[in-house]
């Protein structure tokens, strides 16, 4: 009786561990493997999720398919989640393998390239891949009547490998995925659609693609594998091993599960399914309300820093071919320079050769600071610094400007610059920013000559209500449909091949469409390779009325007039460029100058309490001890009077209102022009006295 009692007592235990031992998951892994999973905890698997049914985001933003479910499946074996990545660019993933930033690949098609670095695993499923068109094409055609046509695949695919391998022949046109390429044969744009019949099939009915039929299957096929990094021999071993664990009603489950929909009656037994149903809802929408709303945050946080992520490290890329560029284009007229003033240096130099050499210097310094100017003003705008200054401006002399600086170009290359003003003369004067206005235009202009070779620039101005419209339109080259997207994106691709081809650093139209964005303006265009382009912009228009325009007053010196002489004092802590304006100043005609020097703002505030005979001042607002603009406040205190001209390598602006409110009566940028200087000088000092 003791004993029937105790083996009672002992039979729900012996019942349970019989149950639990039976339900515990069979160990695939060695201990060393698990250990080794655990150590490398960082090991990544690529998702590619839009290639449906095989993985892809569903209405409810989440990735599921085939492979997903599949991969889940092997995680669920090894008790272990691997890290996920996930990718929109097919091409990059590829890269990201060659290069072993990841490890695996969900879902790839074995070819002979990717078999160099790569190794596949669980070829359980394949599809043939299949020809899709409209409805209205015969049946029966195969790839050879494509041979005259436009067949489309996705970019970087396995199928527009085959393609170009097997059949050169036949004209490809490559999307970024299956759904685009369908999408374009919908519309008509193309002629068929080359790809799996699965991924064929599930898109047209699910994207409505009515148009659309299978018109026939080739001997290709669409083999999907998981695939693994081929030198990372510990990880081969682990999946190789899950993947043969995996029974084939297991495979044939999940394919089934995707592939073929089975509808079971509810109505033939609604007593069990409905109350089933109701139970569950109940017992979990709290849990799966809380999961979903964390889980629908967290994967919007995940999303946005991956595409922050990804679009950095693609500017960080494009940056680094800037950096290289900008290198070129300081070296190239830095050679200039050095080079040709090596050569003034040589005693067998004709003169002729002199005044060659020396304008080549001068034409290699211009270009030297237009790139060192667009260097740092795209700097500014990438911080936000540059502001707005407000003027009156006389938008016939702003077109004038243009007019005269591109004219002589334009006729030696051989092509015509054709201004159409249709303002009336009431719309002449605005209040813009009239520098960033010219600068706009500039850049138009000059890209328009510079990729013209012949026919005609056009530049026309008309206001329509309350905007000012500005277009420049050319016969040029164009822009290729590619790249049109990317034409005003800074450090863009298509700036650097244009820049390759023909030269400077391509942050023109930048610079221009971001002064545009400041002033609230609009900047577009149209453009047909080898035929030419169109910009428009589009301004506010702001006119004012102005009553008394200013009247210029010659005067007419006597014969008898004698020359002035002044004393004029450079401050500048720099020798060369001290020496450069003493020799300019000592080679204007009608002038006698004598030349005083002061090395910072320090000793110019000194001088100038010494010496009541200084006509002119010239400020470096850049020294050391004083900075000009200390120095300047200090010589007005002293000398109200007294002119004092600022000498400052940013000539931008905001910094020549900072020079004049300093107390600076005018500027001139370094570095200095000789007739720039001449108007200045004509400005403070007479020539002769009487």
């Amino acid at each position: 009786m003791r004993n029937r009692k105790t083996f009672l007592l002992l039979l729900p235990f012996f019942l349970c561990s019989i149950l639990f031992f039976s339900c515990s998951k069979e160990k695939i892994l060695t201990n060393a493997e698990a250990d080794w999973l655990k150590q490398n905890d960082s090991i990544t698997i690529a998702l590619f999720p839009y290639y449906p049914p095989y993985q892809f985001i569903n209405d409810h933003t989440t990735i599921e398919g085939i492979f997903i479910e599949y991969f889940n499946l092997i995680e669920d074996k090894i008790d272990h989640k691997f890290k996920r990545r996930y990718y929109s660019d097919w091409s990059e993933l590829v890269k990201d393998a060659k290069s072993k930033k990841i490890d695996m690949i969900l879902e790839a098609q074995q070819t002979w390239d990717r078999s160099q670095y790569l190794n596949f695993y669980t070829e359980f499923f394949d599809t043939p891949f299949v020809l899709v068109a409209s409805k209205d094409t015969p049946d029966g055609l195969t790839l050879k009547d494509f041979s005259t046509k436009t067949i489309t695949v996705p970019l970087g695919y396995s199928s527009e490998e085959y393609l170009r391998k097997k059949h050169p022949e036949i004209k490809l046109k490559t999307y970024l995925n299956e759904s685009i390429a369908l999408q374009k044969v919908q519309i008509g744009e193309h002629d068929a659609y080359f790809g799996p019949k699965t991924v064929a099939n599930f898109l047209i009915k699910s994207k409505n693609l009515d148009n659309l039929k299978i018109i026939a299957e080739t001997k290709y096929s669409y083999i999907p594998s998981i695939a693994v990094d081929k030198d990372n021999t510990v990880l081969n071993k682990i999946i190789q091993k899950t993947i043969s664990n995996i029974s084939d009603s297991e495979k044939q489950n999940i394919v089934e599960n995707w592939l073929y929909i089975k509808t079971i009656p509810f109505y033939k037994n609604p007593n069990f399914l409905i109350p089933l149903v109701l139970f569950i809802l109940l017992g979990l929408l709290i849990v799966l309300g809380i999961n979903f709303y964390l889980g629908y945050i967290v994967k919007h946080k995940t999303k946005a820093l991956r595409i922050a992520k990804d679009n950095a490290e693609k500017d960080n890329q494009l940056k680094t071919a800037f950096i290289h560029n900008i290198s070129h284009e300081i070296r190239t007229p830095m050679n200039g320079i050095i080079g040709f003033s090596r050569l003034l240096k040589e005693s067998n130099t004709t003169d002729n050769q002199k005044a060659k050499y020396t304008k080549i210097i001068v034409k290699s310094s211009k270009q030297l600071i237009d790139s060192m100017d667009n260097i740092l003003e795209i700097s500014k705008l990438q911080t936000g610094q540059v502001i707005l200054i407000q003027e009156e401006t006389n938008l016939y002399e702003v077109f004038d400007i243009v007019f005269s600086t591109f004219e002589i170009k334009a006729k030696k290359k051989g092509i015509s610059l054709i201004l159409n003003n249709n303002l009336l003369d009431d719309q002449r004067y605005v209040l813009i920013d009239r520098s960033k206005l010219i600068k706009i235009i500039n850049s138009l202009v000059k890209n328009a000559v510079k990729y013209t070779k012949r026919g005609a620039v056009l530049i026309s101005v008309m206001v329509q209500t309350d905007h000012l419209i500005i277009n420049v339109r050319d016969s040029g080259i164009g822009i290729n449909p590619k790249n049109q997207q990317l034409i005003f994106k800074r450090f863009s691709q298509s700036e650097n091949q244009i820049s390759k081809k023909y030269g400077g650093l391509g942050l023109g139209l930048t610079i221009a469409k971001e002064y545009i964005n400041l002033m609230k303006g609009e900047l577009s265009f149209s453009s047909i390779p080898d035929k030419g382009s169109t910009f428009r912009i589009v301004l506010p228009y702001h006119p004012i009325l102005v009553t008394n325009p200013l009247n210029t007053i010659s005067t007419t010196l006597s014969k008898e007039a004698k020359t002035n002489q002044h004393s004029i004092l450079i401050a500048e802590d720099g020798d060369v460029n001290f020496l450069v304006l003493k020799t300019i100043l000592l080679k204007i005609e009608n002038y006698h100058f004598t030349i005083h020097r002061a090395k910072d703002g320090k000793e110019a505030v000194t001088f100038i309490k010494e010496n009541n005979s200084i006509s002119l001042v010239f400020m470096d607002m850049k020294m050391p001890e004083m900075d000009g603009y200390d120095a300047t406040v200090l010589i007005k205190k002293l000398h109200p009077e007294l002119p004092v001209i600022a000498q400052t390598a940013y000539a931008n602006k905001e910094d020549i209102l900072n020079v004049f409110a300093a107390g600076c009566d005018d500027f001139i940028a370094k570095p200095v022009d000789p007739e720039i200087l001449k108007k200045v000088i004509h400005k403070y000092l007479s020539v002769y006295s009487f």
